[in-house]
């Protein structure tokens, strides 16, 4: 019940936060993005879209990029935890408190799970200020070894 709660938050506070957003959308389906080289960041991202059923959301396409560079699920626990690792990365927004603060009050029996995300973001290289949409061409698997060490890059998997 926790959970569905939250996640109706996150739908209906998601629209209003785009309507907000001061961002030029990508404009590239998840299709396209299967047509990019098979080692890219692009493809990657396109196979995540397609695996989830998702299509990247207008001028937030940033966060299904969090998503893939961290290996983080889409669950409302995950949602949550990745806030939490773009917050020990240095983000900072009013709507990341809000699902911080949100999402702690009402699921906080994930706290070591939140914890640990924080420590992560905190240890690895700044990745939440990258123009992802520039890295689409790059090799994912060097976009990743930029940001996590080794034992990182383990945990995430």
């Amino acid at each position: 019940m926790r959970k569905k709660f939250i996640y109706w938050l996150f739908e209906h506070s998601q629209r209003i936060y785009i309507k907000f957003k001061n961002k030029k959308p990508w404009d590239i389906s998840a299709d396209e993005l299967l047509t990019y080289s098979k080692e890219s960041f692009g493809y990657y991202l396109g196979k995540l879209l397609v695996v989830n059923n998702f299509e990247l959301l207008p001028k937030v396409e940033r966060h299904d990029c969090y998503h893939l560079i961290t290996g983080y699920g889409t669950k409302v626990e995950d949602e949550i935890a990745l806030q939490y690792v773009c917050f020990g990365n240095g983000k900072r927004s009013l709507y990341l408190i809000g699902v911080l603060l949100i999402g702690t009050l009402i699921l906080p029996d994930y706290y070591k799970y939140y914890i640990k995300s924080y420590n992560l973001g905190k240890s690895c290289n700044t990745f939440h200020h990258f123009n992802y949409k520039n890295l689409l061409h790059f090799s994912f698997q060097e976009i990743r070894e930029a940001i996590f060490n080794k034992q990182q890059i383990l945990q995430t998997q």
